[in-house]
């Protein structure tokens, strides 16, 4: 008879046993060492493997806390808004040096990581999705889209009026930034026609117009989170999928999986970035995002491409979104959310002139998506928080909240779209009633 007596875990074996993304909590306490230590030592590379490394350290650990910790988890927006806002906190209060932020915001937007994940996420979707459902989404989608903006427009602006602010405080201060694509295709491109049309400055415009973007695309997050719990159980909600009916996807099983699949994927949606960069070069005045959303739609409509390569371009966009997406909320936290801006500017009329917007755009795109065979909460995501959403760092905020990544090429025809006619009707706008 064998008397031995099995030795319980060890408290060590215990720890790991808590994952963090993958990462046992002790391996994941042992890295979060060295990056203090890195940091304090000022060894912490100014690369993108420093980046990098950076954002999935505080990335990662933001994210899980925000899905555990009961308040966040049920009412903030869990762990997408707490992977956004702890690590913006902590810059605000200079806890993260302005070196290490200076090298995150540079791999983002300079070294264009951002970019990276948001064509990854974009071709894969799109080419993931079954060919009729796609054409019959993107038709229903667009009108819905632009009658939740015009709606939210004329909404904000009286009642702009309505607390003593005036019609044109609202338009052009609440309602055109929180709708204009996010900051390097919204904010900007809105200060210089401001600046034209009023013959002022545009660095002074760009101030006043930054802080609707930014405290909009708050709101959108825990608008989009509340609205997917809310309606959880409900008929109203598609659970990702935009239009009632069963359709095939292209799968990408574990028996499929190959490196050199994830390695074809990515020269398929290089390709495709590369087409839409040379139309936007010729034609300027169009984002080079919608022409990628146009040609891989354009793509999965008429077959242009085998089989094998959908395959493979969906396999390496969901390479790069299941590794990288916890950790890229972080980095956006550390560099894009500025917390200085948004406090310096605070008033009730404005907050409740972004609020009212988003409530607004979020109802209409929910009952006129059903009116257009839409499913009702995903049409009040993509075709209304995600228009007042930070563009492309905002629509990742927005669909991670809810737990709707794939809806990513909505998300972005709806924002970039959108977001050009915006700058139309602003111009316009100036023009007749500035």
């Amino acid at each position: 008879m064998n008397n031995e007596k099995q030795s319980s875990p060890s408290l060590l074996s215990r720890l790991d046993n808590f994952k963090i993304d993958g990462y046992g909590l002790v391996f994941y306490a042992l890295i979060g060492i060295i990056f203090v230590l890195a940091v304090v030592t000022k060894a912490l590379s100014t690369d993108i493997l420093g980046a990098l490394f950076t954002m999935l350290v505080v990335g990662n650990i933001c994210y899980y806390l925000g899905g555990k910790l009961p308040i966040f988890r049920s009412y903030l927006g869990g762990g997408s808004f707490f992977a956004l806002m702890v690590p913006a906190t902590l810059v605000f209060f200079h806890i993260i040096p302005a070196d290490v932020v200076l090298n995150v915001k540079t791999f983002l937007t300079t070294d264009n990581f951002l970019n990276f994940y948001i064509v990854a996420l974009i071709t894969s979707a799109i080419l993931g999705m079954n060919r009729d459902m796609l054409l019959k989404a993107t038709v229903r989608f667009l009108p819905v889209a632009i009658i939740s903006g015009v709606v939210a427009f004329f909404t904000v602006g009286l009642v702009s009026m309505l607390i003593g602010k005036g019609f044109s405080y609202g338009a052009l201060y609440v309602a055109f930034p929180a709708m204009g694509g996010g900051v390097g295709t919204g904010a900007v491109p809105l200060s210089k026609i401001y600046a034209a049309g009023f013959h002022g400055n545009a660095g002074t415009y760009f101030s006043h117009l930054l802080p609707a973007v930014i405290l909009a695309n708050i709101f959108a997050i825990l608008g989009a989170s509340w609205v997917s719990k809310i309606f959880k159980n409900s008929k109203y909600n598609g659970h990702g999928e935009m239009i009632p009916g069963k359709f095939e996807e292209v799968k990408t099983t574990k028996a499929e999986f190959s490196f050199t699949k994830v390695g074809v994927g990515m020269g398929v949606a290089g390709a495709i970035y590369m087409v839409g960069e040379i139309l936007h070069k010729l034609v300027p005045s169009v984002s080079d995002f919608a022409f990628i959303i146009i040609l891989v739609i354009l793509v999965k409509a008429f077959g242009l491409i085998p089989k094998y390569y959908e395959e493979s371009t969906v396999m390496f966009g969901q390479s790069v979104t299941k590794t990288t997406t916890h950790a890229l909320l972080g980095g956006m936290g550390i560099a894009m959310v500025d917390l200085s801006v948004l406090t310096s500017s605070i008033t009730w009329q404005f907050v409740l002139l972004v609020l009212v917007g988003i409530i607004a755009i979020s109802l209409t795109a929910f009952f006129v998506g059903k009116l257009f065979g839409l499913y009702p909460v995903e049409a009040a995501i993509t075709a209304g928080f995600i228009n007042n959403s930070m563009g492309g760092t905002g629509n990742v905020s927005v669909l991670a909240a809810c737990d709707r990544m794939g809806l990513m090429a909505f998300a972005q025809m709806g924002n970039r779209l959108c977001g050009a006619l915006v700058l139309v009707a602003s111009g316009l706008y100036i023009a007749f009633f500035g």
